[in-house]
C-alpha cells in the first residue's frame, strides 16, 4: 500500500495543533524551515525518518499513527479517515461506498 502524504501531513498538523504549537515553534524544535514544514503538512514534501522520529517525540504520537493512522488493533481504526472521505462524496457515492463496505463486511 502506497503512503498518502496528504493524510500524513494532515495527521502531523492535527498533532501539532493538539499540542498548541505553531509551525514556527515545531520547525525550530526539529531544525527545519517553516516553509518545509508547511509543505509536509500539505503533503507536498516528504519528511525523512530522523525528522519524523523527532517530530513524533515532540508531539507525543507514534510514527505508526502518523504513517498509518490508528493502530489496526484500535477500536477507531480509520474512523476519521472514512468520515472525511464520506463527507467529500455526493450522497450517491456515499451509498455506493456503504454498499461495497457492507458486502465486504458480510462476506468475512
Amino acid at each position: 500500500m502506497a503512503l498518502d502524504y496528504t493524510i500524513i501531513g494532515q495527521r502531523i498538523k492535527q498533532a501539532r495543533l493538539a499540542k498548541n504549537l505553531t509551525q514556527e515553534d515545531l520547525a525550530e524544535k526539529i531544525d527545519i524551515s517553516v516553509a518545509f514544514l508547511s509543505r509536509v503538512e500539505r503533503g507536498n514534501s516528504h519528511i525523512n525518518l530522523k525528522r519524523l522520529n523527532q517530530l513524533c517525540r515532540l508531539l507525543d504520537v507514534s510514527e505508526g499513527y502518523i504513517l498509518n493512522g490508528a493502530s489496526s488493533n484500535s477500536t477507531n481504526y480509520l474512523t476519521q479517515e472514512f468520515a472525511d472521505l464520506l463527507r467529500s462524496c455526493s450522497p450517491e457515492k456515499q451509498k455506493l461506498i456503504y454498499n461495497v463496505a457492507k458486502t465486504i463486511a458480510e462476506n468475512n
